[in-house]
């Protein structure tokens, strides 16, 4: 069993924290589901991919995962973790490429096809 503490930046919206909830409540495995509407997070207890869950939840609104790990009795009281940051290295986040989209156009003229329509 694991316990997945992501954090949703739209939870503080009612609209939108309704159909994050159904959106996490359609995802096979979770166990139980609560929210912190006051620092935007969202604890999900089962067996369940984390990447999954995130990757359904981008589509609503910007998603990150703060921690996975196992899900105990002794792990109801959450400690807050500031990860290490080292200015040398980027994080995994910083160092995702993103794909630029280019537009290709795509021109003929009369030279190279005399066959084609022309209004003048």
């Amino acid at each position: 069993m694991n316990k997945v503490i992501l954090r949703v930046e739209a939870l503080h919206e009612r609209k939108c924290k309704k159909k994050a909830m159904k959106i996490v409540s359609n995802i096979a495995g979770i166990e139980s589901v609560s929210v912190d509407m006051n620092e935007n997070k969202l604890t999900l207890t089962g067996e369940m991919d984390a990447v999954e869950v995130v990757g359904k939840l981008r589509k609503l609104c910007h998603t990150e995962i703060l921690s996975v790990g196992p899900a105990t009795a002794t792990a109801t009281t959450t400690v807050k973790q500031e990860p290490k940051k080292n200015n040398k290295e980027p994080s995994n986040l910083e160092a995702s490429i993103v794909p630029i989209q280019a537009y290709h156009y795509y021109y003929t003229s009369m030279e190279e096809n005399p066959n084609a329509c022309v209004i003048f």
